[in-house]
């Protein structure tokens, strides 16, 4: 039986320590991007802001120390142990404007969190996991006050992903993955979509740009290696061994994407075209 659209999904990487790292990695590797945004959006001291599917808090730590303890951060995500994990470092980090609650993204409600309304909304890597992210737009549309705006950075031609030069191994794993995203009702081009589910939740669209990075191998002229790399390399080291528990790759692909990888890693020729990431910003009339 299908799942219902406001059914949560269970994380399918998991809480443990190996995903929070790579989580914490991922974070480090965008936070300009992530910060760029919400300078955009008007973020910054005393502002209110909602962080939609926090996972461990990453970006809502950066969050509360934009907004000070002036304002506020709410961070919702529907994995307890890593909103467990957001309460202990907001503690232990004296954020005391930094709180997390457990709920379903797809079925948020302005009057069930204290706060709101709120100034601004973030979610990263979000919509394109639901079933529904009509739904999460609506939900955080309640949530906002008039002029508020909500950023967005998604996915959009996910499958644009490429090794240079092409490799069969990674294109198969890229393949894969988009598959494994519509198979548990998501979407990887669910940019594609946004903006249109934006205004018809009574948004308006007033910024829209990509984000396309290059992760390249070995070590550059200046002794150095490209950090983007990690992001990839943990990625695929990660989900690659999932994709062949899904039956969506063989566990002989699934050895050979890796060597291929290994194999990056180590050449200063080759290079890793990572996924478009979209920026979108909206604003609540």
């Amino acid at each position: 039986m299908s799942q219902p659209a406001t059914s949560p999904t269970p994380y399918v990487l998991g809480t443990g320590d190996d995903e929070l790292a790579r989580l914490g990695l991922q974070h480090r590797l965008w936070s300009d991007a992530a910060a760029d945004a919400w300078k955009r959006a008007g973020i910054g001291m005393g502002s209110r802001v909602l962080d939609v599917g926090c996972g461990p808090g990453f970006a809502s730590f950066d969050l509360a120390q934009l907004v000070t303890p002036s304002g506020r951060v709410v961070g919702i995500d529907e994995s307890a142990p890593f909103i467990e994990y957001l309460a202990g470092q907001a503690q232990a980090r004296g954020l005391p404007q930094l709180s997390g609650f457990v709920r379903d993204v797809q079925a948020l409600d302005g009057a069930s969190i204290a706060g709101a309304p709120f100034d601004a909304a973030y979610a990263r890597w979000v919509l394109c996991f639901v079933r529904d992210p009509g739904a999460v737009v609506a939900g955080v549309g309640s949530m906002l006050r008039s002029g508020g705006h909500f950023v967005v950075h998604d996915y959009f031609n996910y499958t644009g992903m490429t090794a240079a030069p092409r490799l069969a191994s990674h294109d198969r794993l890229v393949s894969a993955t988009a598959q494994s995203i519509r198979a548990r009702g998501g979407d990887p081009d669910v940019v594609g979509h946004l903006p249109a589910l934006l205004i018809a939740h009574g948004f308006e669209v007033v910024h829209l740009s990509v984000h396309q990075r290059v992760a390249r191998g070995g070590t550059r002229p200046d002794g150095t290696r490209d950090p983007m790399l990690g992001w990839p390399l943990t990625w695929w080291r990660t989900f690659a061994p999932k994709l062949v528990a899904m039956n969506l790759l063989s566990q002989a692909h699934c050895d050979e994407a890796l060597a291929d990888l290994a194999a990056i890693e180590k050449d200063p020729a080759r290079f890793v075209v990572c996924p478009p990431v979209y920026e979108v910003i909206a604003r609540k009339k």
